[in-house]
């Protein structure tokens, strides 16, 4: 089954819908950019999200925090994952101290055998660590969340050989798609589920229904 990761929630409301449609994560931002949330903030979203009857994790996004601030709202907000979305080295990984989704950015020129060295090299960095790796487009300074498309095809050499969440230009009309060519193990939307810079409600449920369609065999 493909993992379902709806990101940049910046209100409650939205962060239960897209629980109760059946993601599983749920992300809240620190990284500078439009859907920076504030701990306080963050905090109320994962006590609500929490106290479901079937409760989803709750990601925060860092990028250029320290090791010990991304700690300290970590636990302050009750996150259940870390992900670290800008170019922290791995020995700054292990100073984690929550579970970890490291991004791999993936410009126009990056190969899947860049994209392959770099996964090997987290890997037996943190080795006995939980961690995932997310693969997301690279443009400009921005820690993701810019609704733009990678190229695919360099992914299922990867994929093959380590379970990796794709992010960056996905909607719920191309996830099927996505899920078709690469077979990740998850997937990782904010912009797809977005109408004017808002999290559409509709639109979250569309998401999680292609991904659920696709992985039964029938869409």
């Amino acid at each position: 089954m493909t993992r379902i990761k709806i990101c940049g929630l910046t209100e409650i409301e939205h962060a239960l819908a897209a629980a109760e449609a059946g993601a599983d994560f749920v992300g809240v931002v620190f990284a500078e950019g439009r859907r920076k949330l504030t701990p306080e903030k963050a905090r109320e979203i994962a006590v609500a999200v929490h106290a479901l009857e079937k409760p989803t994790q709750v990601v925060g996004v860092f990028a250029r925090h320290t090791a010990a601030e991304a700690n300290r709202i970590a636990e302050h907000c009750g996150l259940d994952r870390v992900q670290l979305a800008g170019d922290e080295s791995w020995s700054f990984c292990l100073q984690i101290a929550h579970p970890i989704t490291k991004t791999v950015h993936v410009g126009p020129e990056t190969t899947a055998e860049q994209v392959l060295a770099q996964i090997i090299e987290g890997s037996r960095a943190l080795r006995g660590r939980d961690i995932s790796f997310l693969l997301d487009t690279k443009l400009g300074n921005a820690s993701g969340g810019t609704g733009h498309r990678f190229d695919w095809s360099i992914v299922p050499t990867v994929a093959r050989r380590f379970p990796v969440i794709i992010a960056g230009g996905l909607t719920p009309d191309n996830v099927a798609q996505a899920i078709k060519t690469i077979n990740p193990w998850g997937v990782d939307v904010s912009t797809g589920v977005e109408t004017g810079g808002v999290k559409d409600l509709k639109k979250i449920k569309q998401f999680v229904e292609a991904v659920r369609k696709t992985d039964a065999g029938t869409r």
